[in-house]
């Protein structure tokens, strides 16, 4: 509960600071298509990027935030028994960046090449049970598994680069393209046990840790935006 009042509260910061500080306004919708993960999508509308200043006419520094629901989420350093299936999902990711921003702009478009880092934190996280069986009768090479696993998640770090361009149909309200590649990951030790065997033999149940296992927060983001000029 502490960790979702908190993120309501950065939402609440980070949108006050965009309508009082900056000059424009804009509102994106995002896409993210998670590495070994299923396609996901931002909560409509929050999702405000492009909130910062400029260090003269080629140079500014930006931040924001994006609200995903997350359809599933890989889970890596599960030792030999990695999965290219999700494992973790759906759940609720929260994504925050700050980048550093090179762009050339004209009257009526904006050419931006940027990157940096970027914070994530995932909340209403649920296992794929499904999957991780399927990776445990792959590695064991069983006919039946059945797992039980607890986890425990934390925040996540990581950076990422990409590109945007702009082009202001008229002098008040502009259209954006936006593309974003996000490397990173965040401490998700998994605990717990699975059973399982052959058809024709008996039962095996072993305990497992998971200790040094990570959510993985790599993949591709493509954004649409309107900005207003106010």
């Amino acid at each position: 509960m502490k960790k979702i009042l908190l993120a309501l509260l950065l939402i609440i910061m980070l949108t006050q600071t965009r309508q009082s500080a900056a000059q424009d306004v804009g509102i994106s919708f995002s896409y993210f298509l998670p590495k070994n993960g299923y396609f996901s999508t931002p909560i409509s509308p929050f999702s405000i990027r492009g909130i910062g200043f400029g260090l003269g006419n080629f140079v500014a520094i930006q931040t924001g935030f994006s609200l995903y629901r997350m359809s599933g989420m890989n889970v890596k350093d599960m030792g030999d028994l990695n999965s290219k299936d999700p494992i973790v999902g759906p759940n609720f990711t929260l994504l925050v960046p700050l980048e550093l921003v090179l762009q050339y702009i004209t009257d009526n478009q904006e050419f931006k090449i940027k990157g940096g880092g970027f914070a994530f934190q995932t909340f209403d996280n649920r296992l794929m049970n499904g999957n991780i069986d399927k990776a445990i009768r792959s590695f064991e090479g069983w006919d039946v598994a059945n797992s039980d696993f607890d986890f425990d998640s934390s925040l996540g770090l990581g950076y990422f680069f990409g590109a945007e361009y702009v082009i202001y149909v008229t002098r008040q309200w502009g259209l954006s393209f936006e593309v974003n590649y996000f490397i990173g990951d965040a401490d998700f030790p998994l605990n717990g046990s699975y059973t399982g065997g052959n058809s024709i033999g008996p039962l095996t149940t072993r305990e497992v840790n998971f200790n040094d296992a990570k959510l993985d927060f790599t993949g591709l983001e493509i954004s649409f935006g309107v900005i207003i000029t106010q």
